[in-house]
């Protein structure tokens, strides 16, 4: 086998994550490194690769972090990885239906655009829904999260969710803006960022910040370090130079913000 290994920098570039994210593996018991150098940087070797590269792939399924761990601590008698691959296998299936219908959709309109057709309303939407986050919801807070939420989100106009999207693209914008202005996640201006965000959460239905007795403080903060902790979310408060700069803003403008006012 290889003695080679690889710095944290070389990992992050080849597997498309960061840094950061390679380090909160490490810290929550996920993936610790071969070794430390003295200069304090960590390396990879071979088997830690292996093992990063079945985190991205259970990541890819859908699972959670802790869930994760259980799974790569569990797969010395392979029975709970094989289960859970076979029910994230089901979901991938489910959702590569509902992109076969979303391509049908578009298709179908781009034809009838073409020849002059009428449109089919109730065509056009086929396989466009949330229910994709379903899992990971239900996994994070529970079904009726899940189910309060979806209730919400069907139940609104096109024009009310043509604004909530509007008000969400806003508020990530600003924060951006913010972060890269060099303000203080303390300062006013970021403050009110989190004002509006935490607003912004407590008007979702199933949310542990719109229910009554609801942990919006513990909800607020977790939220925050998933920003920084997950590229997906991350990804909405990207700056321009591409680190993480944009969702460690946000996290600790959220953090001051919680420690004050919730």
């Amino acid at each position: 086998m290889s003695t080679r290994d690889w710095s944290i920098q070389e990992i992050a570039r080849l597997a498309g994550t960061t840094s950061r994210t390679l380090r909160h593996y490490d810290d929550i018991g996920l993936l610790a490194p071969s070794r430390v150098a003295q200069n304090g940087y960590r390396h990879y070797d071979q088997a830690a690769l292996v093992r990063l590269q079945r985190i991205l792939l259970l990541r890819e399924l859908g699972l959670g972090l802790s869930q994760i761990l259980a799974v790569l601590d569990d797969a010395r008698d392979g029975r709970a990885e094989t289960a859970a691959l076979e029910t994230h296998l089901a979901y991938l299936r489910e959702e590569q239906h509902r992109l076969a219908r979303q391509i049908a959709s578009v298709e179908s309109t781009i034809h009838a655009v073409k020849a002059g057709e009428s449109l089919m309303a109730e065509d056009m939407f086929d396989g466009f829904d949330n229910s994709r986050y379903r899992e990971e919801v239900e996994q994070r807070w529970g079904k009726k999260a899940y189910a309060d939420g979806d209730r919400w989100w069907r139940g609104m106009s096109d024009a009310d969710r043509r604004n909530w999207q509007q008000r969400v693209a806003d508020l990530s914008r600003d924060w951006v803006a913010a972060a890269e202005s060099g303000a203080e996640p303390g300062s006013a201006e970021a403050q009110n960022l989190a004002r509006r965000h935490v607003q912004w959460l407590t008007g979702i239905p199933g949310t542990p910040a719109s229910t009554p007795g609801g942990d919006t403080k513990g909800y607020v903060l977790g939220l925050g370090e998933m920003y920084v902790a997950d590229p997906r979310f991350g990804a909405n408060y990207a700056t321009a130079d591409g680190t993480t700069r944009g969702a460690e803003f946000v996290r600790d403008a959220l953090r001051i913000y919680a420690e004050a006012h919730l």
